[in-house]
């Protein structure tokens, strides 16, 4: 079946350069931009009553650029400084490098895996175990990754930093795609809220990471395309292999 819209979960993108727009051009398909949840960080009150002094903690694990954002603007708030010596272990290239909006990269220790898999980030931080670690989450973290965290002995505690909440559709929002992008457990319960009664019927689903993955399947939905993978490292890579073989490009004579 030929893919005709597409609604990816996320903002639309800043730069005319996005991949998106590449692949939107390529395969003659509409991308409509239309976030299902939106990030409301934690005030520094908030934050506070975690009892966690950020201080305290020689590394800093991030998953996510948004827990990035949250991590130095609670920092800022609270006028704390980060030391250079602080280590930082990232789920991604993608949000490592995120980091140069906050600090001069090339000065920090800074480690990164390339599956965006926290159990791929483990021999990394096994090889610094004295580290004393804050795990940047938000509050709908169901705690996952502990058991990796906690089967390898690492000393790590939680901290949310920042919340999600459902971004609802307005009752004249039309939803006729062929297609959904997801890339958290929270887009996946915010669109079964907005539409309790959904049938995904011809429509295929693509997620971004393995919780997200595991969120559709739990929610007795068909996972169609799934990123990462060693094949298609970002959800652009997969889209792009997807849709050669149901959008074949037009060839002149």
């Amino acid at each position: 079946m030929k893919i005709n819209k597409i609604l990816v979960s996320q903002p639309k993108p800043s730069s005319e350069k996005s991949p998106y727009y590449e692949i939107a051009a390529k395969y003659d398909v509409d991308i409509v931009f239309r976030p299902f949840i939106k990030v409301e960080g934690l005030s520094a009150k908030e934050f506070r009553q975690q009892k966690v002094a950020i201080q305290d903690y020689t590394a800093i694990i991030f998953t996510a650029k948004t827990a990035i954002d949250n991590f130095f603007r609670l920092c800022e708030e609270m006028r704390i400084s980060i030391p250079d010596t602080m280590k930082y272990f990232c789920t991604s290239d993608s949000i490592a490098n995120y980091l140069q909006k906050y600090i001069v990269y090339r000065k920090r220790k800074i480690f990164s895996a390339k599956t965006g898999k926290l159990a791929d980030l483990l021999p990394y931080m096994l090889k610094h175990k004295n580290e004393k670690y804050l795990f940047a989450v938000s509050d709908v973290n169901n705690g996952a990754d502990s058991s990796i965290l906690n089967d390898n002995h690492l000393n790590y505690t939680r901290a949310a930093m920042y919340r999600t909440v459902s971004n609802d559709f307005g009752p004249d929002e039309p939803f006729d795609y062929d297609m959904l992008v997801f890339f958290s457990p929270q887009g996946i319960e915010s669109l079964l809220k907005n539409f309790p009664d959904f049938k995904q019927g011809d429509i295929k689903i693509a997620t971004f990471g393995v919780t997200t993955a595991q969120a559709v399947k739990d929610a007795g939905l068909r996972l169609d395309i799934e990123a990462p993978s060693v094949e298609a490292p970002s959800m652009t890579a997969a889209l792009d292999i997807y849709l050669s073989k149901t959008n074949p490009i037009a060839t002149g004579e």
